[in-house]
């Protein structure tokens, strides 16, 4: 057994550093407020903060949620790869009677051209959701404007219409994407109900279950048009949502009109 022998004076500079340590820690509790501001150290909170607004220091978030009283919510569903079920997705929404707002990628705009056509044709809304499907908050603000307006100049030149939504791929985005987004005049959608639908070996069943505990007014509802078992668990959703007396808008028909404020936890609702 190997026995280590400390001296004397080595154990006075353990104590000095222990000290030193132990101050430090003191201090930096009494200089961040205890526990509840240590959840997010490096960044600073705001409660809410007005859409287009940029103050020196904040957290921008995108829209989650609208705050509304009266039973609504929007089904939004994005577009990234593959068409074969979105036929049947704009089939079952006329069935219905519904509008939905389906956020198109580049690549599925430049490879479904007629798809995109028919989507505006049948009513939908359409919102954007970049031109190469990036990791957005790798990009710079000119990176950012340059996936947004390019895929923009597509769209209009399928459908007569520029968007004034976006959607972040990947549901990514930081301070600089939502600023440079909503300077651009577009609002930046993410969403409080998800279909999980791009798992493989989800069941509508799974599906149903998750989802329709979840919905309340104002909720935004991400689904995908190539998500597993979307032909059969969306008129199910839809189904038990009008039952319970939902009814199903765009977008922009669930914001509010006017002025907006934006909370730290994604709820959108007027300015007082």
């Amino acid at each position: 057994m190997k026995v280590i022998v400390v001296s004397k004076r080595t154990w006075i500079s353990i104590l000095i550093c222990v000290a030193v340590l132990l101050i430090g820690l003191i201090v930096y509790l009494s200089a961040s407020g205890g526990d509840d501001a240590a959840v997010e150290p490096t960044m600073a909170r705001v409660d809410s903060y007005e859409l287009n607004a940029i103050p020196a220091l904040s957290r921008f978030v995108p829209v989650y949620r609208v705050e509304r009283g009266d039973h609504v919510l929007a089904l939004t569903i994005d577009a990234a790869w593959s068409a074969d079920k979105t036929k049947a997705i704009l089939d079952t929404l006329d069935r219905y009677g519904i509008k939905a707002t389906f956020f198109l990628c580049g690549v599925w705009v430049d490879a479904y051209p007629e798809m995109v056509k028919e989507i505006a044709a049948r009513g939908h809304e359409i919102g954007n959701h970049s031109l190469s499907h990036p990791h957005m908050n790798r990009l710079s603000a000119e990176e950012i404007r340059n996936e947004i307006v390019q895929l923009d100049d597509k769209i209009e030149a399928l459908t007569g219409k520029r968007t004034n939504l976006f959607r972040a791929p990947f549901g990514e985005y930081n301070d600089t994407v939502v600023s440079t987004v909503r300077d651009m005049g577009y609002e930046i959608i993410q969403w409080n109900v998800d279909t999980v639908d791009w798992k493989e070996g989800r069941t509508p069943e799974t599906i149903l279950n998750a989802v329709l505990p979840k919905l309340s007014d104002g909720s935004i509802i991400l689904s995908h048009n190539n998500g597993c078992g979307i032909e059969t668990y969306l008129p199910k959703l839809i189904e038990q949502a009008q039952s319970e007396g939902y009814r199903f808008v765009t977008i922009s028909e669930l914001l509010p009109e006017g002025e907006c404020i934006v909370d730290n936890n994604g709820l959108c609702k007027p300015k007082n």
